[in-house]
């Protein structure tokens, strides 16, 4: 691009909307450093990926990328990170929208476990684990009943909780210390976070800092797609897809299907399917999700998947996959 991007002042306006504007977290959008290195894509990488004249667009990367969904929730995500999204979703509104929780700083994360019965369908939330950054001197205690009144019971259904649920708030004793300050960055650390939450499986590459042509991102995109739409379709209660890639090559070197035994069909009858009816390359993955776009920075926080906002959760291909089959 010949385009001039500010950097300084958007990466200030998104500290900024973050909540990092106090010096007392030792780290605010008007005093931190920005330094910027930003430089052209090898040129022996893209020669295989640039498009041209009678030239396809290769993938930008080899490696394996997967798609999951499961049908124990209405977003075909897994409930275990569902509700660890929603809980810190609700968090930060909170802590903007609302003078409840003075006392919260931006940083936060969360985690739920949940018991399956038998038959592998959700019984009740055993554990929660909430660590929210907040200011010098609030007893922990106070945080504790406070989430407990105005964090939990707007997301967790009353029906999974019961007496033996565990809530552990800031289980360290305190959490003043946080952010940039407090840690040393999380770009492409939290890869587990941003898609499933453990179910499914991970190739191992991260989303963030890479532009559609690498597969890593528009690739594991794309097998979500996969993954909900098969579900969607009823062809499974869960599935699993596996894409994998060569550098410079465009249509995938594997694809891989494994519904767990839900499938309505056999996986390798579905995998035909999928091949027939999608378009698997790089460019045709960025035409489909129109992914050449400003649409990313909504991803950094929450997760990837299970959200109505992004292409690759349309459900628009159920019924070309069970034609196809």
């Amino acid at each position: 691009t010949d385009a001039y991007v500010d950097v300084q002042e958007l990466t200030r306006d998104v500290i900024r909307n973050i909540g990092y504007t106090k010096n007392s977290y030792r780290f605010d959008s008007e005093s931190c450093g920005v330094l910027t290195t930003i430089h052209q894509q090898s040129p022996d990488i893209a020669q295989g990926v640039d498009e041209g004249k009678d030239k396809k667009m290769g993938a930008g990367d080899q490696g394996m990328m997967f798609g999951y969904a499961t049908d124990e929730t209405e977003t075909y995500m897994p409930m275990t990170l569902q509700y660890s999204h929603d809980l810190l979703r609700e968090l930060a509104h909170i802590r903007k929208e609302t003078a409840l929780l003075p006392y919260l700083a931006p940083d936060s994360k969360s985690q739920v476990t949940v018991e399956y019965d038998d038959e592998g369908n959700p019984k009740r939330v055993d554990t929660i684990v909430i660590s929210t950054q907040h200011d010098e001197g609030v007893d922990q205690m106070k945080i504790k009943e406070d989430l407990k009144k105005h964090l939990i019971p707007e997301v967790i259904p009353e029906e999974l909780m019961d007496a033996e649920t565990i809530l552990h708030v800031n289980p360290t004793g305190k959490f003043v210390i946080g952010g940039p300050h407090g840690d040393t960055g999380l770009t492409g650390r939290k890869i587990i976070v941003d898609t499933y939450g453990g179910r499914g499986a991970h190739g191992g590459g991260a989303f963030s800092g890479k532009d559609p042509s690498k597969v890593d991102r528009s690739a594991a995109y794309a097998s979500r797609h996969i993954a909900k739409n098969v579900v969607a379709a009823d062809l499974a209660e869960e599935c699993l897809i596996q894409l994998a890639y060569a550098i410079g090559i465009p249509e995938p070197v594997s694809v891989n299907v494994n519904t767990y035994g839900t499938g309505k069909v056999k996986d390798a009858e579905l995998a035909q399917a999928i091949k027939q009816t999608f378009d698997l390359t790089p460019a045709g993955i960025i035409s489909r999700f129109n992914l050449k776009r400003p649409i990313y920075s909504k991803t950094a926080a929450y997760g990837h998947f299970g959200r109505s906002e992004f292409p690759w959760e349309k459900l628009d291909y159920t019924d070309k996959l069970t034609n196809a089959l």
